[in-house]
């Protein structure tokens, strides 16, 4: 008993002492998530979770990282991942291996994820999507910090049509497998509908993700046709507003898109079909689009080794993907963004700003996404640099307005004023001994949240989501 007393106040007493505490960024560029270039010589005073100025004097007594010349950002939001599994290029391994995972073995994998993609400087994440409640799991444990992971809203299971994008494979009904229902987000008609909104809801989603079209990945229907009626998405929108709870639409197919806009769903996933009509619509709409275009790319190596239903859809999908992204820029379509991240490998997200770049979006557009994911998330806390702000920051070598891809090289990441990870120093400097002080650990005592050089991201690759997520994303 003495000994748990004992415990608990050391607890508290490093919970205040984190609250407490002041730490100044100093950097060469700051780019603040709402401007179109950088601020040169950059201060930011971090007092507990939040930003408290930026620029200015060090307060006394401040500890001060010197991060030299890099550029600090916003801490990245993903506003579409499926932390939950990971798919590899071998369809075939990662279906068996997929059957045969048990779920504590699973939701294990799921937690290297989470750090991969917080190591990548991504400190929120929309999760859209999981099984066996994984993603709740991650949430909360990484909330208790138990294991370090981002942020994460989770939508537990997506909801769907009978034999749709959401529902299992078409095993044979001699094998006995279980048919899902509006427990699992399956529903035949309106009132099924909202039963499965309430279920997701009553088991701890965050968000409520819709299959409205097909998709690329699952074996048996068309990418682009729509799955679910007027009556039944308008159940989904109006149940989740009515809790609260924003609407994500997975949506290929334009005349899908249509139904599900009207209805009025939050934001657009992948939209990959979208006619310049209905782009017109979502802006007149205010409907956000999240294009991840980072899954078209991670499939295009692996057309060759997938079934051959899906590997046609993938061409299609392939093939649109460039133009209606061009044409929701023109149209003005508010972008956010997202990766689909598990269709491509887990820590690669930055990846996703090249691509919007070379597709015709401005470098400090592209930045500003993270702004966009932040709103669509409904967190006005995140997403900018700014007193009072969360502290969530992430620092990139050089200037990402001259070369996107520093992104994908984060050196300094800190999630809510605590660092995760620092940039490697020379262990006889001076300022090895500043940054490698124990109490700057993060998560644990023994400094395993530091930076360390950069690892073969394919090392805690997991080849193989679970069986369900066949159909749970892209």
């Amino acid at each position: 008993m003495r000994n748990a007393v004992l415990a608990l106040l050391l607890t508290l007493a490093a919970s205040l002492s984190a609250q407490d505490r002041v730490i100044a960024l100093k950097a060469a560029r700051l780019f603040d998530g709402t401007s179109n270039d950088v601020v040169t010589n950059a201060v930011v005073i971090v007092e507990g979770t939040r930003i408290r100025s930026i620029g200015g004097a060090v307060p006394a007594g401040a500890e001060v990282i010197d991060l030299g010349d890099v550029t600090l950002l916003p801490g990245f939001i993903d506003a579409h991942t499926h932390l939950s599994g990971e798919s590899s290029d071998n369809y075939y391994r990662d279906y068996f291996e997929g059957l045969m995972r048990h779920q504590g073995e699973q939701a294990l994998l799921a937690s290297t994820f989470a750090r991969k993609t917080l190591d990548a400087g991504v400190t929120t994440v929309r999760d859209l999507a999981s099984w066996e409640y994984i993603d709740v799991s991650l949430r909360n444990a990484i909330n208790a910090g138990y294991v370090p992971g981002p942020r994460m809203l989770v939508a537990v299971h997506p909801i769907g049509a009978t034999g749709g994008h959401g529902d299992g494979d078409a095993y044979p009904p001699a094998r006995g497998i279980p048919q899902s229902g509006p427990m699992q987000g399956i529903c035949a008609g309106a009132d099924q509908c909202r039963s499965a909104v309430r279920f997701q809801i009553k088991y701890g989603a965050d968000v409520i993700k819709v299959m409205m079209s097909g998709g690329v990945l699952s074996l048996a229907d068309s990418v682009d046709l729509p799955q679910m009626t007027r009556e039944e998405i308008e159940a989904v929108v109006s149940e989740a507003h009515q809790w609260g709870k924003k609407v994500a639409a997975h949506c290929h197919g334009d005349a899908a898109a249509k139904t599900a806009i009207a209805a009025g769903v939050d934001s657009i996933e992948h939209g990959t079909f979208l006619q310049p009509a209905t782009l017109a619509l979502m802006r007149e709409k205010g409907t956000y689009l999240v294009p991840t275009l980072l899954a078209a790319e991670s499939v295009r190596p692996r057309l060759e080794s997938l079934p051959p239903s899906i590997a046609t859809k993938a061409r299609a999908a392939i093939a649109a993907r460039d133009a209606t992204f061009r044409n929701a820029l023109k149209a003005g379509v508010k972008i956010a963004f997202g990766t689909d991240s598990a269709v491509s490998r887990h820590g690669l997200n930055a990846r996703e700003f090249a691509l919007m770049t070379s597709l015709g979006m401005s470098p400090a557009a592209a930045l500003r996404t993270t702004a966009n994911s932040a709103a669509l998330l409904g967190r006005t806390d995140l997403g900018t640099l700014a007193p009072g702000q969360l502290a969530d920051l992430v620092a990139v070598p050089g200037n990402p307005l001259t070369d996107i891809t520093a992104t994908e090289r984060v050196s300094f990441v800190m999630k809510e004023g605590t660092v995760i990870k620092r940039p490697v120093l020379a262990p006889q400097s001076a300022a090895w001994r500043q940054w490698a002080a124990p109490e700057d650990a993060g998560f644990d005592g023994d400094g395993a949240l530091r930076a360390r050089p950069e690892r073969d991201r394919d090392g805690l690759h997991a080849p193989g989501a679970a069986l369900r997520h066949r159909s749970r994303g892209r």
